[in-house]
């Protein structure tokens, strides 16, 4: 398969419509990532614009998971945005820690039930898929492919590296680098080219974030 069939023939079935939004949220989400590396509460405006269009994109193409991590993200961005408005002295940046043991078993407590939750969504999907109605409808995980398997990972991992980032804490990026290196091929395979090469400029960033709040941590 080559670059065309790749990033350029998925979209020959998108509406101009379409392509614009998803070119939209992926200049925002861009935007947020950097706003986030230099600790700026602009993270969340530009964070929020992104996640509400990537709502409605992904339940277009049906990844239900990602569908309910970005409006988690709306939520916690919100959320994220008063605590970091809170903890500023200039109303726009902020200091930055590492998780405390408690903090380390809340995440992964909330990464579980995440698995569990995305995988029940999953269950119904069909029901879902049909208008929410059970009429020839058989429930279960047979229809998921590998892209729904790994949908409901990286949603778990993003959940907990959101949770972190609203905490201020530098462990958000090690969640972020794997959920975004994850969803490069996802989102190839899905159709979504545009989708795929953020993902990878968002690794390359998220890396750059992670090296950037260690060392502002160790000259406060």
């Amino acid at each position: 398969m080559n670059l065309y069939d790749l990033f350029v023939k998925p979209y020959e079935s998108y509406t101009a419509l379409q392509i614009f939004l998803e070119a939209t949220a992926t200049v925002f989400g861009i935007l947020s990532v950097y706003f986030s590396i230099k600790k700026n509460i602009w993270v969340y405006p530009t964070g929020i614009i992104s996640t509400l269009i990537y709502v409605y994109i992904l339940f277009t193409f049906g990844l239900l998971g990602d569908c309910m991590i970005n409006v988690y993200y709306t939520v916690m961005s919100v959320y994220g945005w008063i605590l970091w408005a809170k903890s500023s002295d200039d109303h726009v940046h902020v200091d930055v820690s590492w998780a405390t043991k408690k903090e380390w078993l809340y995440g992964i407590l909330l990464f579980a039930i995440s698995l569990i939750l995305v995988t029940v969504v999953y269950y119904y999907k069909p029901y879902i898929d049909n208008h929410f109605s059970m009429e020839n409808v058989s429930l279960g995980l047979y229809h998921l492919d590998w892209g729904n398997w790994l949908d409901v990972i990286t949603t778990s991992v993003f959940l907990v590296g959101m949770w972190f980032m609203a905490k201020r804490r530098i462990e958000n990026w090690i969640f972020w680098i794997i959920g975004d290196f994850i969803c490069i091929p996802m989102m190839i395979y899905k159709g979504l080219g545009i989708t795929s090469v953020q993902y990878l400029v968002f690794t390359i960033m998220a890396i750059q974030g992670f090296v950037t709040w260690k060392k502002s941590l160790r000259k406060s």
